[in-house]
C-alpha cells in the first residue's frame, strides 16, 4: 500500500467557533481517526499550532508567524495507507474539517526515497 497525507486546510476561524463547536469538532475527528486506525490504514498524524510558529524565507531570513489573520491556515494532518489517491479521497470524505464552509482536505501521495 501506498501512504498519503490528508491535508487540513480552511479559512482562519479564530474567534469565529465556539469552544462546544471545537470539542464536536474534535471528537468527529478522533472517531474517525480510530475508524482509519481500526482497518489498519492509519499511519500518523497531528493537529498544527500557531503558537511559537516561525516562517523561514529564501536566505535564511526568519520571521515570527504565521499569524491569525492570514485567509488560509494548515489546521493540521493525518498519514493514511491507501492502495491509490481515489481510496485515500474516500478516507478523507470523513474529516471533521469537512463540517466548515470552505473548508478542504488535500490528498498527496508521500514518496518514497528507498
Amino acid at each position: 500500500m501506498k501512504e498519503f497525507a490528508l491535508i487540513f486546510r480552511h479559512p482562519n476561524a479564530t474567534g469565529k467557533v465556539s469552544p462546544e463547536q471545537m470539542q464536536q469538532w474534535m471528537k468527529i475527528q478522533n472517531d474517525w481517526v480510530g475508524s482509519i486506525a481500526a482497518q489498519n490504514k492509519f499511519v500518523s498524524g497531528t493537529g498544527l499550532l500557531f503558537d511559537d510558529a516561525k516562517v523561514v524565507h529564501h536566505k535564511g531570513v526568519v520571521t515570527n508567524g504565521p499569524f491569525g489573520d492570514i485567509k488560509e491556515t494548515l489546521g493540521g494532518f493525518i498519514v493514511v495507507k491507501a492502495e491509490n489517491a481515489e481510496e485515500a479521497a474516500e478516507i478523507a470524505k470523513g474529516a471533521a474539517v469537512l463540517a466548515g464552509d470552505g473548508n478542504t482536505v488535500e490528498v498527496r501521495e508521500i514518496l518514497r526515497t528507498r
